[in-house]
C-alpha cells in the first residue's frame, strides 16, 4: 500500500489571545490532493487556524510544514484567499491589477508583471467568469463578483495548495456553483485545497475530506467517514444533526 503523501503537517498548534486560548494544541495532517471542509462553530478557531498557518497570527507554539519543509521556505507553493470582509474594497484599483498582484510572489517585488503574467491573469479571469470585467474598478463589482476575482488572483499563482477563508459567504448561488466548480477541478489536478466552511448541509457535497474544530481539533478524515452524528455533536456541543445525499 502507498505510503500517504501529506501536502500539510501541522503540530501541536497553540494560538492565545490575552492569555485565552483560541486554538489548543491542534495537531493536523492533510493529504495531497484532497478538497477539505474546516468546520465548527462560531468562535471555533477555524480561521485562526488558517491564518496561524500562514504565519497571518502569531502562535505560542507548534510548527507548521508544506510537503515535509517549512512554511516559510514554502509559501510560494500557498495560495491564500481572505475572507471578502477583511479587504478594502474600496480601494482604487482594477480587476486585472488585483489578479496581477498574486503573480509578485514569483516576481519579487522589483520586476513587474510582464505579457506573460498579463496572459495568465486573462486566463484565470476567464476561468471565473470575470473577463468582461477586467477593467472595472473593484469597488462597482458586486460580493459574488469580487470573490470572484480573489478566486482569479489564487488561481494566477498556480500555487499546489490552496487555503480559503469561508469562500462562500455573500455569494449568490451561480457564483457558489462556478467556485465550487473551480475547486473541483483543482483537486483533478492533485492540487490541495482547504476552505473554512459554515454550511453543513453542502459538506458533503462539496468536499471529500473534512476537519472539525472547537478550539482543539475534534476530528478529521474523509468525508464518509467523519461527518457524522457524533463528531457535529462534539464539535457544535448539541445532539446537532444534519439530513444529507451522500
Amino acid at each position: 500500500m502507498a505510503e500517504t503523501k501529506y501536502a500539510i503537517r501541522v503540530h501541536d498548534l497553540t494560538v492565545a489571545y490575552d492569555y485565552k486560548p483560541v486554538l489548543w494544541d491542534v495537531h493536523l495532517e492533510v493529504p495531497e490532493g484532497v478538497l477539505m471542509a474546516i468546520v465548527g462553530p462560531n468562535g471555533a478557531g477555524k480561521s485562526t487556524l488558517i491564518k496561524a498557518m500562514l504565519g497571518i497570527k502569531k502562535s505560542i507554539a507548534g510548527t507548521v510544514e508544506i510537503f515535509g519543509q517549512p512554511y516559510k521556505k514554502m509559501r510560494k507553493e500557498v495560495a491564500y484567499v481572505p475572507q471578502k470582509g477583511t479587504v478594502d474594497w474600496d480601494f482604487p484599483t482594477t480587476v486585472i491589477d488585483v489578479v496581477l498582484m498574486g503573480t509578485y510572489g514569483n516576481l519579487g517585488w522589483i520586476k513587474r508583471p510582464g505579457k506573460n503574467e498579463r496572459k495568465a491573469a486573462l486566463e484565470a479571469l476567464e476561468k471565473v467568469g470575470m473577463l468582461p470585467f477586467k477593467n472595472r474598478q473593484i469597488s462597482q463589482l458586486s460580493g459574488g463578483q469580487q470573490q470572484r476575482v480573489f478566486l482569479a488572483r489564487a488561481l494566477v499563482q498556480d500555487a499546489s495548495i490552496y487555503i480559503m477563508d469561508e469562500p462562500f459567504q455573500g455569494v449568490d448561488a451561480t457564483t457558489e456553483v462556478a467556485i465550487i466548480n473551480i475547486l473541483k477541478e483543482l483537486r483533478k489536478q492533485n492540487k490541495t485545497v482547504v476552505v473554512v466552511h459554515h454550511d453543513l448541509q453542502t459538506v458533503p457535497e462539496y468536499f471529500d475530506w473534512v476537519t472539525f474544530l472547537n478550539v482543539k481539533k475534534i476530528d478529521t478524515g474523509p468525508v464518509k467517514e467523519a461527518f457524522n452524528d457524533e463528531n457535529l455533536a462534539k464539535t457544535y456541543g448539541i445532539n446537532y444533526k444534519v439530513t444529507v445525499n451522500q
